[in-house]
């Protein structure tokens, strides 16, 4: 497993890595890489350095790898939520094949905070994303983030951020759209 893998660009970052420190492998998703074959030390070594220049790490302790599991869990849940329908302790179990409960125990002995907590915090980045998009009123962002109002999503912004989102907003300079770079 690889730790901060959050995206396409993440796998493409890992993908590179992965070619420079010559190591053969059959496929590259989030979080996960298939190897050909089993590194010896001086292909970890490489594999290492290039992965710590870019700001992953490869996880072999067994825990590490179930608390980033779960973080690939939440992301999913927070992201993919037409897909994701299921409660987040539900969304967890199945996605990493353990109760909850152990889960949310590991993740807060590695993590030094609670699974919730980190659940929180990947839905205000979420938020964040979507008011910088401009392309939803917050009432629809609150829907979509599964925020009961408009008023629940502004208190929990302020609560995590210390702004509300409109002062968000006014901090971001504008986005120009991609068509017309």
């Amino acid at each position: 497993m690889i730790s901060n893998m959050v995206c396409r660009h993440c796998i493409a970052a890992v993908e590179g890595a992965l070619a420079k420190a010559d190591i053969p492998y059959q496929n590259v998703e989030i979080g996960k890489v298939t190897l050909m074959q089993p590194l010896d030390a001086e292909q970890q070594e490489r594999l290492d350095a290039e992965l710590q220049a870019l700001g992953f790490q490869r996880i072999e302790n067994d825990g590490q790898a179930i608390v980033e599991s779960a973080k690939i869990a939440v992301r999913h849940h927070v992201r993919d939520e037409r897909e994701c329908r299921l409660k987040l302790s539900a969304c967890i179990e199945s996605q990493v094949g353990l109760p909850y409960p152990t889960v949310s125990r590991l993740f807060s002995q590695y993590e030094g905070r609670t699974l919730e907590n980190y659940h929180q915090a990947q839905k205000i980045e979420r938020v964040k994303e979507m008011l910088q998009q401009g392309r939803h009123s917050l009432e629809e962002i609150a829907h979509i983030v599964d925020y009961s109002s408009a008023a629940h999503l502004s208190r929990r912004f302020k609560e995590i951020t210390g702004m509300t989102p409109t002062d968000y907003i006014k901090l971001q300079p504008p986005r120009t759209p991609l068509d017309e770079v």
